[in-house]
């Protein structure tokens, strides 16, 4: 699994032009299924992203994570983080997961996220979305399961 990881001041998602859902502080997750990854992939994932302390203490070191802030996280399936684009200038998307298998695994990220106690908020998997991000900082972070040791 990949996950683009930016802290945020406020996030939404329209979806297919019609419904939009926001958050406010927290985390934005783009998160990308690919083929051969895993239930304890999602759940290793969910566990580091609600640990990560990327959020400013009262000394304005980043100390404090989502929960301890009380941030809210806007979770986005985005099948384009399993890209390939060594070859040519047209990626390749052989390595995202097939949709139904990227969509269980989507589902469960999300719900370890859920079960951690922290509020979340999604777009609609294999859905037309716009994503608005007032990024903060810019803190963006890129974690790959398999770099993670996951």
């Amino acid at each position: 699994m990949r996950a683009v990881v930016q802290r945020v001041l406020s996030a939404s998602v329209t979806i297919n032009g019609k419904e939009t859902r926001s958050i406010g502080p927290g985390l934005t997750v783009f998160l990308g299924v690919l083929k051969g990854d895993s239930e304890s992939q999602a759940s290793a994932l969910a566990q580091k992203i609600a640990g990560l302390r990327v959020f400013s203490d009262s000394a304005d070191k980043l100390n404090l994570s989502l929960g301890e802030i009380g941030g809210q996280v806007l979770v986005i399936s985005n099948f384009t983080l399993g890209s390939d684009c060594k070859k040519g200038r047209r990626p390749s998307f052989d390595l995202a997961a097939p949709p139904a298998e990227a969509e269980c695994l989507y589902r469960q990220f999300t719900q370890g996220l859920i079960d951690l106690g922290l509020p979340v908020t999604t777009g609609e998997f294999g859905a037309e979305m716009r994503v608005l991000v007032e990024n903060d900082g810019p803190v963006t972070l890129i974690l790959d399961t398999e770099k993670l040791g996951k």
